[in-house]
């Protein structure tokens, strides 16, 4: 079990995960820190914020985004990686190619965050060979096509038996039930109403024994329901995140690490108080 693995089976609170994307199309920090010198200076600055662990994405997965080249995946994250390893800054590797996977672990990642929910080839089988903590996501459809008109008989009952399933290739596959994490995958092929049935019924999750993942963070689903502009989602994005946190996400991924760090000690304050 690596050092990330045992912060994630035995923190007595929810961890934060803070988003670092490394992209020209991504929906809220899209081109920010295509630099590589203004990529590990937001890493490490995450970090120091008080984020557990930072997520390091170079292929935007954004409603409507264009795959992207494996090489120039590599050339985005590689020297980010690298850097912010040797500065001691938690990472985990939003990819879903298993050549990326194997290079950014050895440039020093300490965690795998597959959208595709470990679905291309060998993914699983090298998954299992690293020996370290893995990010099992439900998408409907491709990020290219995924928004357009979702559709689910019991969106609840077919995400949980996705993952359910997932988590079982994973097992039969070698990789340890402790290093699975699962994300319903919030945004990902659903509607607003969608998301929002997933993060009432995430108890339906937790109960499957994995640690929950919940990325709500200044999705579309916030101005939709409140009318407020993209700039202004940073307060629902707390608030989605203090919800799943109530329905049992043992991790939440923020783009807002300061704020969801209060909200965090606040929640565990009052739990204390009881």
């Amino acid at each position: 079990m690596n050092s990330l693995a045992k912060l994630i089976a035995e923190s007595v609170r929810p961890l934060v995960m803070a988003i670092l994307n490394l992209t020209p199309d991504s929906f809220s920090d899209g081109g920010l820190y295509l630099d590589s010198s203004a990529a590990i200076e937001r890493g490490i600055k995450l970090f120091e914020m008080g984020a557990d662990i930072v997520d390091i994405g170079a292929e935007s997965t954004r409603p409507g985004a264009d795959p992207v080249a494996e090489q120039k995946e590599l050339d985005r994250l590689l020297p980010v990686i690298t850097e912010l390893s040797k500065q001691g800054v938690t990472l985990s590797v939003d990819t879903m190619k298993p050549s990326v996977m194997q290079a950014a672990t050895d440039a020093g990642a300490s965690m795998i965050n597959d959208v595709n929910g470990l679905l291309a080839d060998g993914a699983l089988e090298l998954v299992a060979e690293l020996e370290m903590p893995v990010c099992i996501m439900h998408m409907q459809g491709k990020p290219g096509s995924m928004q357009k008109k979702p559709k689910y008989i019991n969106v609840v009952g077919e995400v949980v038996d996705y993952l359910s399933d997932r988590a079982k290739a994973a097992l039969d596959a070698g990789i340890a039930r402790h290093n699975i994490v699962i994300d319903p995958g919030f945004g990902f092929g659903k509607t607003v109403a969608h998301n929002f049935e997933l993060l009432e019924h995430l108890p339906q999750l937790t109960e499957l024994g994995f640690p929950v993942l919940a990325g709500l963070s200044r999705k579309s689903m916030i101005s939709k329901t409140t009318g407020r502009s993209f700039e202004q989602r940073i307060s629902g994005s707390i608030v989605l995140a203090y919800r799943a946190i109530q329905q049992g996400a043992r991790i939440v991924r923020v783009h807002d690490v300061p704020e969801t760090v209060d909200m965090i000690k606040l929640h565990q304050a009052t739990l204390t108080a009881r």
